[in-house]
């Protein structure tokens, strides 16, 4: 039995190790010939930091990387609240109700992109409303708003409901209630859908390509429409790795090093 259980082990590990490598392989890759100072993406020739230096004096991709992050901002912050509020009305509604707007909830997460993409180029369209940064930016507060709910609604239902209605009865407003009780409560889960909502903003493709207007790209139109590969989007790839990488770190740091600062603070 033991024999078997190590063996089990070791193939799980083993799993693991190659799935691990699977996914990070590649960025890592991306990474170390960002500093290779040829073209190849075969050979290393040797260090520079020249495509590090080509991607701050390229004017078209500063602006794409502009546009990227300011759309991924707003519309993280616009669906994260929109979503926030829509899954609490949607845990206080009837069961019904929250069955029937779950299932078209669902729809832009099932739905392939494109499908999405045409639609919301189709509306725009019939509504006579010019493509820009405003559609773009409306078209990813669109497809981001779902995956907020569906990453707070699930925390909501652990939730006890007596718990905002005894604050409310000890003198509490709605408002309150709202800000004291409840979001405490959610704030994981609320960060969680937030970062969901930037990740998809940030990477999205398709629908931009069909939202947006001639005068705005964000990083992955910029990378479609090269003509040639260019080595500095290597550099981009590994200064966004090493971004995403410190938020991470610090968003799941901070919050220890506060309650272990509360812990010392309150031994009992």
């Amino acid at each position: 039995m033991k024999k078997k259980k190590s063996v089990g082990r070791f193939f799980s590990s083993g799993y693991l190790i190659l799935v691990l490598l699977f996914i990070y392989l590649p960025i890592l890759y991306v990474m170390v010939f960002s500093f290779n100072e040829s073209r190849s993406m075969t050979a290393f020739t040797g260090f520079s930091f020249q495509w590090y230096e080509n991607m701050v004096n390229n004017r078209e991709m500063l602006e794409s990387i502009k546009y990227t992050v300011i759309i991924a901002v707003v519309a993280t912050v616009v669906s994260t609240v929109i979503g926030t509020v829509a899954a609490i009305g949607l845990s206080k509604a009837r069961r019904l109700i929250r069955s029937i707007v779950l299932e078209v909830n669902n729809l832009p997460v099932l739905n392939p992109d494109i499908v999405t993409a045409i639609s919301l180029m189709l509306l725009f369209l019939s509504m006579k409303i010019q493509r820009s940064i405003v559609t773009l930016t409306l078209a990813h507060i669109t497809f981001c708003i779902p995956y907020v709910i569906l990453s707070v609604l699930p925390k909501l239902r652990q939730l006890d409901d007596n718990v905002a209605e005894a604050a409310m009865d000890l003198g509490a407003t709605p408002w309150k209630a709202l800000t004291k009780v409840i979001i405490p409560q959610i704030y994981p889960a609320i960060f969680s859908g937030a970062l969901i909502a930037f990740s998809m903003s940030f990477d999205d493709f398709v629908i931009s390509f069909f939202t947006a207007g001639m005068d705005v790209q964000n990083i992955s139109m910029y990378v479609y429409s090269m003509k040639r590969f260019n080595p500095s989007v290597n550099a981009l790839s590994t200064v966004i790795v090493i971004a995403v990488t410190v938020i991470l770190v610090l968003a799941n740091l901070i919050p220890h090093l506060k309650d272990k600062k509360m812990n010392k603070e309150d031994p009992s």
